[in-house]
């Protein structure tokens, strides 16, 4: 908590010579703190623990208990409290002690009332500076959170951007990252999937092709059969795309449905062979989606096979390309899914 005025801090002073407290206080008001008064180190404490003093003037003689017995108490219960020890001249040794002891300075009666302000504003300003550093530190993660969130956004805006435009470039595949994140979508609510992994999910979708930058434009555009290694060159792009997104996702579920979207339930797909439940349940919904996608859209080695076909391929799969619950959710929303198709 920054303090910017005398006002808002608070002085107790413990002596208990009435003169003396009047004395100080009239002097700490006068330059702008609130002034409290204890004439004993009981009052002191109930004074402290009705409304705590940011700093504690004690005077280290006093009856029933003195100051050197009440400061380790004052340090114990409020530790940020500074406290100033009094003391009589000559006797600067116990003075010296309480310092050890974890008071922030001490000065000799009688007192010379300038150098008490200058001393009490010495301190005061000491532990404004302690406030400052402490809230900064308090809240110095909160702030990197808050700044990384906002330079992850930057990077995932950007390479949503060069994904779609990458997508827009190729006139075979135009809309497809839009078009598979939005089936996604549609079979991930109707299979009931919290709020958390539909969004997730929706920018996968996006994004899920990013890989493709680092496979060669001929083999992308192809017109015939790809040869073996253009087919293994291809099956490069999901790993590519994983560690494109990797310094700037924090979000495994993404990552995992960029590099898996190409995996099959019977183990035949890549980059990994995974098979049955070893997909993320996100990855199997873009897998069928990415290929309902393909089958309905023209492609430079074919024309687009049309919905129905497609719906065909997608129930002859079931269980071998394409998870069982996926499909079924599918076949569930087909109405919805089937105008997003380039082709009826």
């Amino acid at each position: 908590m920054e303090r910017n005025s005398n006002n808002s801090w608070t002085i107790l002073v413990v002596d208990d010579e009435a003169v003396i407290r009047r004395l100080l206080c009239q002097k700490m008001i006068s330059l702008g703190y609130n002034c409290l008064e204890a004439n004993g180190s009981q009052q002191a404490m109930d004074k402290m623990n009705e409304r705590p003093a940011d700093l504690v003037i004690l005077d280290i003689m006093m009856p029933g208990g003195s100051g050197m017995e009440l400061l380790p108490e004052i340090k114990k219960a409020y530790p940020d409290t500074i406290v100033i020890m009094a003391t009589a001249a000559g006797d600067a040794e116990t003075a010296i002690k309480c310092v050890r002891m974890g008071a922030y300075d001490y000065f000799t009666k009688p007192y010379n009332l300038d150098e008490v302000a200058l001393s009490i504003a010495r301190a005061l300003n000491t532990r404004r500076l302690e406030l400052e550093v402490l809230d900064y530190q308090n809240n110095l993660e909160e702030k990197v959170k808050v700044q990384a969130h906002k330079i992850r956004n930057s990077f995932m805006n950007a390479v949503t951007a060069l994904a779609l435009a990458l997508d827009a470039k190729d006139g075979y595949t135009s809309g497809h990252s839009g078009r598979v994140s939005e089936i996604s979508v549609v079979i991930a609510k109707e299979l009931g999937m919290q709020d958390g992994s539909i969004e997730n999910i929706r920018l996968a979708g996006l994004i899920h092709d990013i890989g493709k930058i680092g496979v060669k434009e001929e083999v992308l555009n192809k017109p015939g059969l790809l040869t073996p290694q253009e087919s293994e060159h291809i099956k490069t792009h999901p790993a590519i795309g994983e560690r494109i997104l990797k310094p700037i996702v924090e979000e495994q579920e993404i990552l995992d449905m960029v590099r898996l979207h190409h995996e099959r339930i019977d183990g035949r797909g890549y980059p990994d062979g995974l098979s049955g439940g070893q997909i993320p349940p996100g990855a199997a919904i873009m897998a069928l989606a990415d290929a309902y996608d393909a089958m309905t859209s023209d492609r430079p080695y074919r024309k687009s096979l049309g919905h129905k076909i497609a719906m065909e391929e997608i129930k002859k799969g079931s269980g071998t390309q394409f998870s069982p619950d996926a499909v079924e959710a599918f076949l569930r929303v087909e109405n919805i899914i089937a105008p997003k198709a380039v082709k009826p």
